[in-house]
């Protein structure tokens, strides 16, 4: 069916050539680093594992946009937080329409340029204290942050095309295809150690163990994606030209994850960002603020604070991104303009208010399950001492998520052709 539509078939060729232009960025080391590889490093840190995620690889090999897109996420982030506590900002957004939109797109484009150059000049500097950059004066430091700023742009807009040319979330395809171009690694890796030249009978159970884990996890993800709540919905009959029109019954489906996987990588953007400024601060003169950043070093260090943080982070985003893409009150509203009602609940504020209860409870539902497949790698980890656990957990879950709202969009858009 994709080959047979050429406006589809064009955009998905045009998101895999996107990709194939990140992979290609995404091992085109800068200046100060070549032939330089942090997988050494990454093993040992895991904030920098989180954020080598979240760049899609692009860390470990200390390439031009080993940002990746978290200055344009973090960016986003804060947009939209200031779009909910700020009126002003909500009623431009909303009354402009899509020029509304625009504007906060671009706000957010301008916020990640500052954002860039903070976190780049950040992680050259923890490179450079870590022995992995050496001897970089202080004209290379500035041409090398600016290198990596103009990377995570350069990337931002990538991503971007692909939302508008090709097909699904840029950014979420981006470090999607980062993950799933470091599995041949991870699976030649993990034969050379366990299973060559001699299986080990006594870590039998810990692979079949692990397989099944994945595999539940897999179903899992699928379930709760798909699980919804149906809400009723029945349609006044209405008399137009001496005949009875409309009628019936429908139902409105409620996710019990609306947002999807963006709450994990939105989640992710944060922890890592104060890990990478403090990484920065702490490498400056001493006093206060050297003192602060290396608190924020060693609390973020410790890997069960770390999933503590990361378990709150999920949880929160899951109810803040429902609460942007889903407006009980718009919902009701247009159920009430079509001669829609919910049986035995009053149109217009009251329907509202039932679905942003019903909402909230189905969310929490979510909400708890993303936050405790996020985490569970890292109890893994810390039970097994599987530094690998920690990162492919949350790797597998974006890939599985990814992959479901790709299927979701392109079946949309063959839909769409066929009426």
């Amino acid at each position: 069916m994709i080959m047979e539509d050429a406006s589809l078939r064009n955009r998905v060729f045009f998101a895999l050539g996107a990709l194939a232009v990140f992979r290609l960025l995404a091992n085109i080391p800068i200046p100060a680093a070549a032939g330089q590889n942090l997988s050494s490093l990454l093993e040992n840190d895991q904030a920098l594992g989180f954020l080598n995620l979240l760049t899609g690889g692009g860390l470990s090999a200390v390439s031009i946009v080993m940002l990746g897109v978290g200055p344009y996420i973090t960016a986003s982030i804060i947009i939209q937080l200031l779009t909910m506590m700020s009126p002003k900002i909500k009623a431009m957004q909303s009354d402009e329409g899509e020029i509304g939109r625009r504007k906060m797109t671009q706000y957010s484009r301008y916020l990640s340029v500052p954002l860039a150059l903070m976190q780049g000049y950040g992680l050259i500097a923890y490179l450079a204290k870590s022995g992995v950059l050496v001897g970089l004066t202080p004209f290379e430091m500035l041409t090398n942050t600016i290198i990596v700023a103009g990377g995570a742009m350069l990337l931002m807009w990538i991503g971007e095309l692909i939302s508008e040319f090709g097909i699904g979330n840029g950014a979420s395809l981006i470090i999607f295809a980062g993950i799933v171009s470091s599995i041949p690694v991870r699976v030649s890796e993990f034969v050379y150690a366990y299973l060559y030249p001699v299986l080990d009978p006594s870590i039998l159970p810990t692979i079949i163990g692990a397989l099944v884990a994945i595999v539940i996890l897999i179903i899992a993800v699928v379930f709760m994606t798909e699980a919804e709540r149906p809400v009723p919905v029945t349609y006044a009959k209405q008399m137009r030209g001496g005949r009875t029109t409309g009628g019936g019954s429908t139902y409105l489906p409620l996710r019990l994850n609306q947002a999807g996987v963006i709450p994990i990588i939105f989640a992710l953007s944060i922890l890592t960002f104060p890990t990478v400024i403090a990484n920065a601060l702490a490498t400056m003169g001493g006093g206060t603020v050297q003192a602060v950043a290396l608190f924020i070093q060693k609390t973020l260090s410790n890997s069960w604070i770390n999933g503590v943080l990361y378990f709150a982070l999920v949880f929160i985003f899951t109810y803040f991104y429902t609460a942007v893409t889903f407006d009980p009150d718009a919902i009701a509203t247009n159920l009430q303009k079509n001669g829609a009602f919910i049986p035995g609940i009053r149109p217009g504020t009251h329907t509202a208010e039932y679905l942003a209860k019903i909402l909230t409870r189905i969310t929490l539902v979510g909400a708890v399950f993303l936050g405790a497949i996020a985490v569970l790698p890292l109890v893994m980890q810390n039970l097994t001492n599987v530094s690998s656990l920690a990162v492919g957990g949350t790797g597998l879950l974006i890939i599985v998520s990814v992959v479901i709202d790709l299927i979701k969009k392109v079946d949309a858009q063959v839909t769409m052709r066929e009426y």
